[in-house]
């Protein structure tokens, strides 16, 4: 049996030590002979580094990696191309010298290996002379790979003026391969967002974006049948379809994938767990969405054009490009209207849809053993079908709220945060939510389905509309009807802003012949 290789992001480690590999090389074959510069973004931890170490070793003429492989008998071995490879994965860069330093040590010690000696000061300098030395040497085009290119600002998101002068030093490093096209055989830039070309990229504006191209949509990721076929030994008695509930839904306008920090940690521990969202706090993503109001079950029906998916800049950042980029979105399908490309997004699969609004909670509730409560008294209240359960929960939930939070926090002052709130709490206990629920008559703020039963929930301030509506609206609508057939509760629910809580809850039970 294979080893499982986590953590392990090096090609020649994979192969001659025996771990278990997917084949992606009839993608890189494709890569190599149907372009020359390339730019593909990926959320963290999705096979960018082993891409990156996978097209060093092909372009170097590394063939005995290769046996077995599609590459074997699809590559030209004669031609042994030196690569300069950019790793920016590492560490935190806070300043424009820092970086400066890094990049200079990396094409030093690079340099070093193949017996060369760099002179120039400034990184964008010495990957100039570096480019120019190797094709003098070899007599071959150089190939330049940089990994995790955009990590030095994203790291700096929440310091606008530091991330904008990393932005500059890498603007000015990446220009040399404008200049040098002729010395260049092949560039790939990879990383997990997009920034504008105009702010980053400067001339260099033949960059083919492939981040959403059907033909290397599986690129990185591991499709449905590549888990099976690489890993058959690990998947003996195992649950499949819960595997693909949890791990797998990322689509790149091509066949899904699975995320494979999240398979590879799973086979190890037999235990369904967020892994990967585990690895990485969205912190930035969290405060953005707070500071900006945002209303949180939209995320389960956001639209978003091209320009919203394609790129961003730091100070210009839009919630719904930060979570299709990170990867706490993906696309559900995509339609055209007047000429131009419009996306449905939703959630990859269980464990973000779970997790988020966790992260969401989290940044808005001051105690974690009061949102721990208050869980576990929802789902009680929800698994007991018990509406006067669910009151009470919420309400001493908002109760518990100390008045210094308020004062601190304005965000109780928008429509859209009670809703919010109860929205993640469900989502967070992994409980079926649909919100905008649409019917024929209108739409549900909020479904809740569980064991069978559907519970309809209607949200009103009483500063913006008349006491007692909530539960009125819904049954003049006759949203219930879209799930005859099954219990059902209708839930009106009504928050004051000037309470600070919840402040009227009528419920209705319906029978199952919907009455």
């Amino acid at each position: 049996m294979n080893k499982l290789p986590i953590g392990i992001q090096t090609f020649r480690e994979i192969r001659e030590e025996g771990y278990c590999y997917v084949d992606k090389t009839p993608l890189v074959a494709r890569l190599a002979d149907e372009g020359k510069y390339y730019f593909l973004a990926r959320p963290r931890r999705f096979g960018k580094s082993l891409l990156v170490s996978t097209l060093a070793a092909a372009f170097a003429g590394q063939r005995d990696l290769f046996a077995g492989l599609y590459l074997e008998n699809h590559w030209d071995w004669t031609r042994h191309h030196p690569v300069i490879v950019l790793d920016f994965g590492e560490g935190i860069l806070d300043s424009r010298d820092r970086l400066n330093q890094r990049a200079r040590r990396i094409l030093d010690i690079q340099a070093e290996a193949l017996g060369l000696r760099l002179e120039q000061g400034e990184a964008s300098d010495r990957l100039e002379e570096l480019i120019l030395k190797l094709q003098a040497a070899t007599g071959e085009r150089v190939v330049v790979l940089v990994d995790e290119y955009d990590k030095p600002i994203l790291d700096h998101l929440h310091q606008p003026e530091r991330a904008l002068e990393l932005r500059e030093g890498l603007r000015n490093l990446y220009s040399v391969l404008k200049s040098q096209d002729a010395r260049l055989r092949f560039v790939l830039l990879t990383g997990v967002s997009k920034f504008s070309k105009v702010s980053l990229f400067s001339g260099l504006n033949n960059l083919e974006d492939i981040t959403l191209d059907e033909r290397f949509a599986t690129i990185c990721g591991y499709t449905q049948v590549e888990l099976e076929r690489a890993f058959a030994d690990w998947l003996e008695g195992v649950d499949l379809a819960e595997v693909r509930q949890w791990y797998n839904g990322y689509n790149f306008l091509g066949e899904p994938v699975y995320n494979p920090f999240d398979v590879l940690l799973y086979l190890r521990n037999r235990e369904f767990r967020s892994y990967w969202f585990e690895t990485g706090t969205p912190t930035f993503l969290i405060n953005l969405l707070k500071t900006r109001r945002y209303l949180i079950p939209s995320l389960e029906t956001l639209e978003a054009g091209e320009e919203l998916l394609s790129s961003f800049d730091v100070g210009a950042i839009e919630p719904e490009t930060l979570l299709f980029q990170t990867g706490y979105l993906t696309i559900r399908d995509r339609y055209r209207r007047a000429g131009r490309y419009r996306y449905r997004l939703r959630y990859p699969n269980f464990e973000v849809r779970a997790s988020l609004p966790t992260a969401i909670l989290n940044a808005y509730v001051p105690n974690v053993q009061d949102r721990l409560r208050t869980e576990d008294r929802i789902y009680a209240a929800v698994d007991a079908d018990d509406p006067d359960a669910l009151r009470a929960a919420f309400h001493a939930f908002f109760a518990s709220l100390p008045h210094d939070w308020h004062r601190r926090n304005d965000i109780a002052d928008y429509e859209g945060y009670w809703a919010s709130i109860v929205y993640c709490y469900f989502a967070a206990l992994g409980l079926t939510v649909i919100p905008e629920d649409a019917t024929n008559h209108g739409r549900i703020d909020l479904t809740i389905q569980w064991a069978g039963r559907a519970w309809l929930l209607e949200f009103k301030v009483v500063e913006l509309s008349e006491p007692g509506r909530a539960l009125e609206q819904i049954q003049a609508r006759g949203y219930h009807q879209k799930y005859a057939g099954q219990p059902i509760t209708l839930i009106g629910m009504e928050f004051s802003r000037a309470e600070r809580n919840l402040v009227g809850f009528e419920w209705r039970r319906l029978s199952v012949a919907n009455d």
